[in-house]
């Protein structure tokens, strides 16, 4: 890095209760081991569904489940397919996402591993985590003292940071998740995919463009 000079970074626009961001963990999780020290991460909430009130409904029943079965045949993850037993399940999206900015204002380098653990809570084990209380049991589960935490996820600081995150992905005209791309807010990002893909090829690419320079032909999120 250039003294002076923005660090070219990932930006990953994702949602914990999204079942693509889920497929995508491992991939995600991946690259930025792999480009550790040269694209540090900038993780943004997303709110797939973030204040829905509305339970579910039978279509939108069939619809997830489709998803959900989409993204284990792309991915391989697990799901538990007995959250469809659930009655009345309102799927609202942000207190998962408040839990990971939560995290990441407790512990930024962990804050993808929980986002990616609030997943597999809600995927693969059927745990509810529209509730603060099962949210603090699983940052507990990851070390964290559960009461601090569940101050940290109810607080002011934490839910106004949370609409922050919302707000940056409504601005920079992100539609669907996940989303990751690499660049500088100075400069602009380049798009590395908008949706699930395999790890098949991606960090060669992403070499390449950084041994070209790291152009952009997208515009700054």
């Amino acid at each position: 890095m250039v003294a002076g000079r923005p660090q070219t970074h990932f930006i990953y626009f994702a949602d914990p209760m999204c079942s693509w961001c889920y497929g995508f963990g491992p991939v995600v999780a991946e690259l930025v081991a792999r480009f550790a020290g040269r694209l540090p991460l900038r993780l943004v909430m997303g709110g797939l569904r973030a204040g829905n009130s509305e339970p579910m409904r039978p279509k939108d029943r069939d619809y997830i489940r489709d998803a959900w079965r989409r993204v284990h045949e792309a991915s391989g993850q697990p799901f538990d397919m007995t959250f469809f037993d659930r009655e009345s399940f309102v799927y609202d999206t942000e207190p998962a996402c408040r839990a990971v900015v939560a995290m990441r204002r407790r512990a930024p380098a962990e804050a993808l591993a929980f986002s990616a653990r609030v997943s597999e809570a809600f995927y693969a084990h059927n745990r509810d985590v529209t509730r603060d209380e099962v949210l603090a049991d699983i940052a507990a589960e990851a070390g964290h003292d559960r009461a601090e935490f569940l101050a940290e996820l109810t607080s002011p600081e934490t839910r106004n940071e949370t609409i922050g995150d919302f707000l940056t992905a409504k601005q920079a005209g992100v539609e669907g998740f996940p989303l990751l791309a690499a660049g500088t807010q100075e400069t602009g990002y380049a798009l590395i995919t908008q949706g699930f893909r395999p790890i098949d090829g991606l960090p060669e690419a992403i070499e390449d463009w950084l041994a070209k320079g790291a152009p952009v032909t997208h515009g700054s999120a």
